[in-house]
This record gives C-alpha cells, structure tokens and sequence, in this order.
C-alpha cells in the first residue's frame, strides 16, 4: 500500500458547485499541482457533472483523481461521498439523480438511503460534530476534520481517531478576490443584498488551498488522522477509457444480426430509390456498409432507423440533416431524402476509416410530434439507458451585471444604465465611466462582473441531443428532470464525447407543422391527397422556380428572412444546387470572410474571375472558388495543404467556435503554413485561404445540412405555390417562423394576398385555432387577447353538439360566458351573427347579465326561453371602431393596415416603382415589419429595416449609425426618405430621414 499520497484536500469545489465554487475546472487541479498536491478530490454540491473533465486534467497534470459529490439540502451540508471505484461512482451518480428526480431533500445519514451499504466501493465523510454516534458508523463511513478544527479533538478516544477521522481541507476559492466572488454568487442564488448574506448561506473563510506543511502541522498531534486520510485516498481509483464508443452497440441480438438486418434494409431501400439496375449507386451502398460494420456503428443506424419508423407510423414527417445527409445508406433507409449521389455530396464528411466517433443524425420533427418520439425513445431503449443532453448556459455581460446591480443595492434605472454600456468594446461611455474614480460600487460591478462572466450559471437542456448508452445512464452521470419532462444529464455535450458517448439529435421545428398541417386542410378544404415526398418534381416545376427567384418564399422554411430572399433575387435562384447554396451563404461565417457577395458576383459573371490557385480551382470549381461548405475546409485543407483525412476533418471542427478541438487549431495552423510553404504557394495565398478558413468555419453549414433544409424549402414552395391560402393558415397555426415574434399579423397580410376573405373570429364559424372554408377564413380565437382557452374551447365544443348559436341569450345560456369574456367576443365582432351593433351588444348583454340570465355554467334546456325585446338608444358606430377594437383585441386589424394611418399612400413611392428611382432620393410610406442591428467595424450599431406598402409589397431600408439613434423603430407607419440602391436586382433605401406617420384618430388612442 502506498502512503505517501499527498492527499488533504478532499472537498475541492469548481464552479460547477454553481452559484458556489469560483474554479475552472482545469484552473482547480492545476493550482492543486502547484501547491504540491499529488492527489485530489473534486466534490461538486449534488453534482458530478465535470468529473471526467477533472480526471482528464489531473492525468495531463499527474494528480491522482478521486471523484464524488458534497450532499447538500438546500444550504446544510450533509455529508461527502467519494467513489473507491467505477461502481462506487455510479452509486453516487444515481443516489444524486433518485432525489433530484423525486424531488425530495436528501437523508441525513447516508446508510437511510440502501446506496450505501457496508461495502468498499465507496466512502461517507461526515462533518465534524455529526450527532450520529460514531460507534454505530459503517467500515466506510468517515468523519472529516478541518485544521480550524483540530483543537476540538480533545478528549476523543485515540482507537476512534485514528479508525474514523480523516483530514477534510475544502477548497472553494483561491484568493480573497474569489472569496468576495463566492460570496456574490452565493447572495445573487438567495436573491438577496451581498450585506444580508446569513453565514449558513457561503463557506468558511479558510477554504483555499493551504500548503501541505501548514495542514500537516495543524494535525502534527493526531499522525493517526493523517495515515487515515493516506489510506482513504489510496483505496480510491477510478477508470476510463476516453477512445472507446460507450452508445448502445447491439440494437438487435447480436452484433453479427445487425450487420445483415442493416444490409437487408440499405439493399431494399436500394431497389426502392435508384432501381436494380443502379451500379454506382450499389457499389456506394457496398462501401459504405464495408465501413460501417468495420467502425461498428451498425447498431447507430439501425436506432436511427427503427425512431424514423415509429414517427412515419405514427404520421409524423421529418428532416433527417446534418452530414447524415452524406449517407447513401441513411438515404436508403429514408433517414433523408437527400441523394448524396445526385448532389455529389461528400461521404467521408459523414464517416471514414480515420474518424473513429459515430456518426452525427439531426433528425427533426414537427414541434408538436417531438415529444411524442422521444417518449417512444425513452420506452423503447429503457430509461436506465436514456437521457436527454444537459448544457450549462453561462453568464453573460449584461446579465450579471444586473444581477451585481441588485446584490450592491443600486436603483433599476442605474443597473439598466449600467448594463447597457458596451464596456468591453470600449464605448465612450464606459471609457468616462472608468476615469470616475469616485464611483466604487459601479467600479466593484465591472471589476467582478468580468470575473463572473463565462461562468455556468444552472443546469440546462441541449436543444435536441439525446444520449443512448450500453451501459446504465448512472456509470457517466446524475440526471435531473427539467420541465420538459424527460431525465436529463448533468454532463454537457462536450464531456458526453470526450468520454465516447455521442448524441442523436431529435429536434424539432415548425416548418414540418408548416407541411403537415397544410396537407390536413387541403384534405379538408379541397379533397386532394397531396404526396408532399415528390420532391424530384418539384425541383423542375417553372412556377416554384418563379417563386424563388422572385423571393416570394413567405412563410418557406429558412428561406423568408429578408436577408435570404434577398439573396435569392440576387443569385436569380432557379435551381435546387444554387438553393443549396444560398442556404449556406448566408451564414455568419461566409458574411465575415466576405465571401458571400464575392460569390454573388461570380454566380453572376462566370468566367470574369481568377482563382487563388489553379488547384483550388479544381477542387472548388461547383463553388467558384468560394469555400461555402464545411467540406470545402476539408477538401482544401486535404488536397490544396496536405494535411491527412483525419487531420483536416479536425481541422473543420477545430474552427467551430462550439468545439472542443478548437484548442488544437495552433498545431493544425502551424502544418497548415509549413505544408503550403513547402508546395511554394504564395505567402499572400496562403495567408488568404487561411483567413477564409478561420473566420468561415465558425458558423457554416455541411453540404447536406443545406441540401436537407433545402428540400424542405421546396415541399414548403410546392404548397405556398399550389395551394397558398391553406398554407398560410397552416403558418399561422403553427405560431411559427420568422416573423412570428411580435409580427404574427404579417402571416395574415400574406394571407390575405392569396385572395383570401379574411374574417374576425366568429362563434358561428371560428375553432380554436385559425380555420378556412373555401376562400373564407376565420381568425382563431387563440388571437384572442385575455380570452379564457377554456371558454374558447367550450364554444366550439357545445356549438358541434347542438347546432349554432341563434341569440345573444341563447349563446349566454349554453356557454356561461362570464360578462369579461362576453365583452371581448362582442367587441371583436364575434356575436356579428346577430346582426345587431356592439355597441348595442354590450348593453344588452349588461341587462341580461343583470337580470340574472345563467353565467355561472353552460346549460341547454329543453324549452329554450324566450328572447327579449330591447328598446334601444340610438348608439351609432363610427368607421373605425371595429378596427381599433380589433387592434386591442388581436393586435391587428382584420382589414387593410392602411386604412388606418393618417396619410395618403398615393402621395408617396411604393415598391413596385422602387426600379425607376435608382440614385434618386424618394419617400416611401411603410408599416414597419422588422429591422435587424448589426454591429459595425467601428463597434458602432446600424440596422436593415423591413417595411411593407399599401399593397403589402416588402420595402428594405438601411439604417446607418446616424440614422439608426435617430429613431428607434417599432410597430406603426413611418415616412421614410432616402436613396434608391440597386444590387444584383435587389432594390433597397439608403436612408437619410426617418418620421413616424400618424394615426387616424381611434387608432391614435389604440395605440396611445
């Protein structure tokens, strides 16, 4: 047995002990090792989440890992768990996850929970002062003791001290900054002023690294205590293998089973895509099952498979994307649709002999079917084995701030100030504010608010990874239950693939809810069967073609922004490549490398352009030279600069700002130049290549991620084309896409394009959610402001039992609207049937209400009681009061905008005539849609804005920095001046003058 571990420090917290720990993880065990330590604990508060990570840097470091969890209930700490083995850490792992998941605070004792029995696979350290008497402990269990503590010891039998006490130095902070730092924190988690902390609520002032001298004189009177923590320590050993693939590898019986069922299912999906006599096809098919079986991730597609066949039984559509998409095997077995061979996508981005991870599936579902089938996941592979991905979002600038503001006790109004300064970008105001030497507490607020920046915050969820293991959840990670509803791991997605554990990723969207719900109404509406897979045929189809090209994609997945139908006018889109490649363009990092205009311009003038390099001509030629796709990077850094498959494959990940291999980019870097250097490339060359490489790769898209949203595009074309008022109702119902945020009403001018009769919500006609009858279309009541769900629903519920509501009192009676709710319905014209005004709605519904008439419960009588004659005042409606009521009711008004600003549209430029006026100065009058700021080089904030005319054709501003502080757009008409600019056919305002319109009259007041 080895004793010579230098071991005190039991109780280490990292910040992963949130709201409490003030370590980065890798800054913890290398301040350990520079302390002298050769051994180390790391003891998260009810967490183990980044204990792999601390085993990874303590081998880099030569510590020795020990690993457990500090158990707390609430501020009350508990006891310590450590794991003497891999068993022992599992035990602890799902001890944490049973009370997370129940709910319920943890035993005061650790033996009340079965977990810990009297084994050696793991050790109980108690405080000091554990009322428990220590002759009933367990073989494991232990009591800890601190240096501060050590005088207290007095008069404890020798026998027990050197059996049962073991040296417990905790470590929370490194110096006294980050003791004030954890003391923040810890006031910013009880919500309450830094000088109202009770001391229960932060930790002692000595949990710091002390030198091993300094403890080791502290216990110089107890060396039973000391050995005793030797021993512990040296009982403690916990094993992985970071390379090996720990996802569920059998899906089937037996490894052998499924590689034939993985073969049976390619080759039927083989004849079913390409017919029997496809021989490029079937040799691809053979290879990439060769490869498959070879990396053994057979069992990876089958579960990938055997989910997209629960959600096609259940009706459900999906996108299979990301570079799955590269896949002819997952094309045969219909986990995409698209074909890798037709679109000459990239294989060996998906999977080659040199990268040893599985594969990487984004499969998305309708939002509304997502839960459905990870539930189906859940059931089907057993939740011991599943959990979704958790995340640790992090504080940003802005954020804690405030949260600073709070705990120092400023004002709102001087945290707001406070955090709206760009103080990192060095904005004037944050610069004046640093030479004022007077104001400490806003000086302390920045000084530890950049401390506290990047720092995780809570426990969160991944947007859609799910984790399918071979061995029991637990051996890797406690889980939580957020309100989703399903269990989620307390590990993030970086350690899940350090360790081997991969996600799939089940998403979900509205764009599919777009599609299906569509084909539901025009089943409906029209009585057609639609086959929304006929995707082939909707790629040659000229009226589809018009719609891109001319960027009449509203409502169309990934493809209604302004900025993409912007670029959709410019490249004169027309094609399924040239979607796909626009798809990818206008990602942040083909803008920042400046190369999306530059391949604008070349679409547009082949053969007017020089290459950087003749072989990049011939390796870039289908993009003009422009790297658009993360396979470009690979295919450059591959066969332009010599780096090996595996090499430039990391080299794509290592320049995505989200991954873990960015740490490796100096090393790949340095080849890259030497490399280069030695193919006597042009320094000036290589220096741009590398620049389009490292500002691209951070946000780009793979070839078949682009060409999976571009199917979905043409699906979503394919209805807006043919049946475009049933899918803009589908949109609406939907509540998604771009403009869904605050400009729902847009969907509904885009609706009434179409040549749709758009009604108010009506309780003869309208369901729950927006419905269309023919060319008539009723608003929901879900647009209802402050309409009760449950009326709404009872409404349509009782008028499909017993027929449609034929009075006022008759709907009163049968529904038992109260008199607030009756007041909306009548005020946004939903009681119309009754051919009487609101106005004198409203005072008939208060007398009968009055009278006593039944509001307390929906009822139907068998003998329907007899309506009562009004004698009415004259109460006469003016021509605006069902559009203002219908702009505090819904929003917006169920009519022609324009009707109400206080202006005429004829006296101003509109859209259509933007072409005759390039370089001219014009005004445009326009309702205001959206506008997007963007920082500037200078730091500076300019805008794009995006206005609608009278005939609801889109106008496009920009709003440079003067102009942008001018005026702070929001909804409303604004009169806009400025010069007409042309760019590759796309028209647009350079802006000179901003001033808002005014309203007519009723409005003025809505609005007001």
């Amino acid at each position: 047995m080895f004793l010579g571990w230098a071991a005190m420090y039991l109780n280490c917290k990292s910040y992963y002990s949130l709201r409490y720990g003030t370590f980065g993880t890798e800054e913890l065990v290398k301040e350990a090792a520079l302390i002298g330590a050769t051994a180390i604990a790391l003891t998260n508060i009810n967490s183990t989440c980044d204990a792999w990570d601390f085993i990874r840097f303590c081998q880099t470091d030569g510590l020795k890992p020990v690993v457990g969890a500090e158990i707390r209930n609430g501020n009350t700490f508990l006891y310590i768990l450590l794991a003497a083995n891999n068993k022992g850490f599992t035990w602890i792992n799902k001890f944490i996850s049973d009370h997370l998941l129940a709910g319920k605070p943890f035993p005061e004792y650790a033996e009340e929970n079965p977990f810990f029995d009297d084994t050696w696979d793991g050790f109980v350290i108690y405080p000091f002062g554990t009322v428990k008497s220590v002759r009933s402990f367990f073989q494991n269990e232990r009591i800890g003791v601190t240096p501060y503590e050590v005088n207290k010891l007095l008069g404890i039998d020798a026998r027990i001290l050197n059996n049962k006490y073991v040296v417990r130095q905790p470590v929370t902070f490194k110096n006294d900054i980050y003791y004030s730092v954890h003391r923040l924190l810890r006031a910013i988690d009880n919500n309450v002023l830094g000088s109202k902390l009770s001391p229960d609520t932060v930790c002692h002032p000595t949990e710091r690294f002390h030198s091993l001298s300094q403890i080791l004189e502290a216990f110089r009177g107890y060396p039973g205590i000391v050995t005793n923590t030797y021993k512990l320590v040296d009982d403690c050993h916990i094993e992985v293998d970071f390379n090996s693939d720990k996802n569920k590898k059998v899906f089937s019986a037996s490894p052998a089973d499924d590689r034939v069922l993985l073969s049976k299912l390619a080759h039927d999906g083989l004849k079913s895509r390409y017919g029997k006599a496809n021989k490029e096809a079937s040799e691809r098919v053979k290879k990439e099952l060769e490869i498959i079986n070879n990396l053994g991730f057979n069992a990876y597609f089958l579960i990938t498979w055997d989910i997209i066949r629960y959600g096609q039984s259940r009706g459900f559509f999906h996108v299979g994307r990301g570079s799955g998409a590269n896949s002819i095997v997952a094309y045969c077995l219909q986990i995409t649709d698209v074909d890798p061979i037709g679109l000459d996508l990239y294989f060996e981005r998906f999977l080659n002999p040199h990268r040893a991870v599985p594969p990487d599936f984004d499969i998305d579902f309708s939002w509304a079917d997502r839960d459905d089938v990870i539930d189906y996941v859940f059931k089907r592979y057993g939740k011991e084995h599943v959990a979704l991905l958790g995340m640790h979002p992090t504080f940003q600038y802005n954020a804690i701030i405030r949260e600073l503001g709070k705990v120092f006790g400023l004002p709102k109004s001087e945290i707001d100030e406070l955090a709206e300064r760009d103080y990192y970008n060095g904005d004037s105001r944050g610069e004046n504010f640093n030479k004022d030497k007077d104001d400490k507490i806003k000086r302390l607020i920045l000084q530890y608010g950049r401390l506290l920046e990047g720092f995780p915050s809570n426990h969160s969820i991944h947007a859609g990874g799910i984790l399918i293991s071979e061995a029991p959840i637990y051996t890797y990670t406690p889980v939580f239950m957020p309100p989703k509803g399903f269990t989620t791991t307390q590990i993030d997605m970086y350690v899940a693939e350090d360790i081997g554990l991969y996600k799939l990723d089940i998403l979900s969207q509205r764009g599919l809810g777009h599609i299906k719900d569509c084909l539901k109404l025009i089943k409906q509406n029209k009585r057609i069967d639609i086959n929304i897979h006929e995707v082939e045929k909707f790629k040659k189809d000229p009226k589809i073609r018009d719609h891109i090209r001319d960027g009449n994609t509203i409502g169309c997945f990934y493809i209604e922004s302004p900025t993409m139908r912007h670029v959709l006018k410019k490249l004169q889109c027309e094609t399924y490549e040239t979607l796909v490649a626009a798809s990818s363009i206008i990602r942040p990092g083909v803008g920042r490398s400046g190369m999306m205009r530059e391949y604008i311009w070349r679409h547009n003038n082949p053969g007017k352009f020089k290459y950087l390099h003749p072989k990049l001509e011939e390796i870039l030629h289908e993009t003009y030279g422009v790297m658009v796709y993360q396979e470009d990077v690979i295919k450059v850094a591959h066969y332009w600069a010599g780096l090996d498959m595996a090499e430039a494959d990391l080299l794509r990940r290592a320049t995505s700002f989200k991954n873990r291999a960015r740490e490796r980019i100096h090393v790949l870097e340095t080849k890259f130049f030497e490399n280069c250097k030695q193919f006597g490339y042009a320094p000036e060359v290589t220096n741009e290549v590398w620049r389009q490489i490292e500002s691209f790769g951070s946000f780009s898209f793979c070839k078949a991620h682009s060409a999976s949203f571009a199917v979905e595009s043409y699906q979503s074309l394919y209805l807006k084309t043919y049946y475009p008022m049933e899918f803009m109702v589908a949109v609406i119902n939907n509540f998604g896409g771009f403009y869904s945020h605050g400009n729902r009403e847009l969907y509904f001018y885009e609706l009434m394009k179409t040549g749709a009769k758009v009604h108010p919500p009506c309780v003869n006609n309208s369901e729950y959610l927006t419905d269309i009858q023919g060319a008539d279309v009723y608003v929901g009541f879900v647009h209802i402001k402050e309409l009760e769900q449950k009326l709404a629903e009872r409404i349509v519920e009782e008028r499909y039992r017993h027929g449609n509501y034929n009075s006022l009192e008759n709907f009163i009676d049968r529904t038992g609207a109260t008199k607030d709710q009756l007041d909306i319905l009548i005020r946004v014209g939903a009681l119309r049937f009754t051919g009487i005004n609101k106005k004198q709605l409203l005072w008939q519904a208060d007398v009968l209400l009055k009278k006593g008439r039944s509001h307390q419960a929906a009822h139907v009588t068998i003998f329907e009681e007899p309506t009562i004659n009004f004698t009415l005042p004259d109460l006469p409606l003016h021509a605006l009061d069902d559009a203002w009521d219908e702009v505090e009711l819904l929003g917006f008004p169920v009519s022609n905008v324009f009707d109400l600003v206080d202006e005429d549209p004829r006296q101003y430029v509109s859209a259509a005539e933007l072409k005759n006026h390039v370089g001219k100065d014009v005004t445009i009058l326009g309702y205001h849609i959206t506008h997007k700021p963007i920082r500037t080089i200078k730091g500076e904030t300019m805008s794009f804005g995006t206005f609608i005319d009278a005939e609801r054709n889109w106008i496009d501003s920009v709003h440079f920095p003067q102009i942008h502080r001018q005026v702070a757009l929001h909804a409303g008409f604004y009169k806009v001046t400025g010069k007409v600019t042309e760019e590759f056919g796309v028209y647009s305002i350079e802006v000179t003058h901003v001033e808002q319109a005014g309203f007519k009259s009723r409005w003025k007041e809505a609005v007001a």
